[in-house]
C-alpha cells in the first residue's frame, strides 16, 4: 500500500468568488484530482481557502506547487504536512454549499475528520479545532489586496 500524507494550506484569494466561480474552480479541481487520486477538503469564506489535501506524497507536492502558482492565490502558507495513516476524506467529492456556523455543526463527515465524533466547535483544545476555529471564525485572514485596498 502506498503511502499517504495530508498538507493543509491557507490562501487568500485575488479575486471574488461567487456561486459561479466557486462551481469552476470545484469542477476543474474534481476533475484533476480523480485522475491523480487525491482526495480532500476546501473551505472557502470571505475571501480566503483553506484546504486539506490527501495523497501520494508526490501528487500532494505537484498539487500545492500548482496552486502556489494559481494567480487565484496569493499567502499560501503550508500548516500542516505530514504521513497520515489513512484518508479522513476519501469518500468526499468537492462540491460546497453556504453554511452558517451552527450549520456546520450537523454537516456529514464533517465529525469524522476528528476521529471522535464530535464537531470541531466542540472539541477540546487541540490542533485541528484550533485550525478550522480559526478559519471559521476568522481571527486568523489575511486581508485580501482588494480589502486592504491595493
Amino acid at each position: 500500500m502506498p503511502s499517504i500524507m495530508h498538507l493543509i494550506y491557507a490562501s487568500v484569494a485575488t479575486q471574488e468568488f461567487g456561486t459561479a466561480q466557486l462551481t469552476q474552480l470545484l469542477e476543474q479541481s474534481r476533475e484533476a484530482n480523480e485522475r491523480v487520486g487525491a482526495t480532500g477538503m476546501l473551505l472557502y469564506a470571505d475571501g480566503n481557502f483553506f484546504q486539506v489535501l490527501e495523497g501520494e506524497p508526490g501528487v500532494i507536492s505537484k498539487l500545492y506547487e500548482k496552486i502556489t502558482q494559481d494567480k487565484r492565490h496569493a499567502q499560501c502558507t503550508v500548516i500542516i504536512r505530514e504521513p497520515i495513516a489513512r484518508r479522513s476524506f476519501g469518500n468526499w467529492s468537492m462540491g460546497f454549499s453556504r453554511v452558517s456556523p451552527e450549520e456546520l455543526r450537523s454537516i456529514a463527515g464533517l465529525n469524522d475528520f476528528f476521529h471522535d465524533g464530535s464537531c470541531f466547535t466542540q472539541l477540546d483544545a487541540g490542533r485541528a479545532k484550533k485550525l478550522l476555529g480559526a478559519f471559521a471564525g476568522g481571527s486568523w485572514r489575511a486581508k485580501s489586496a482588494k480589502a486592504a485596498g491595493a
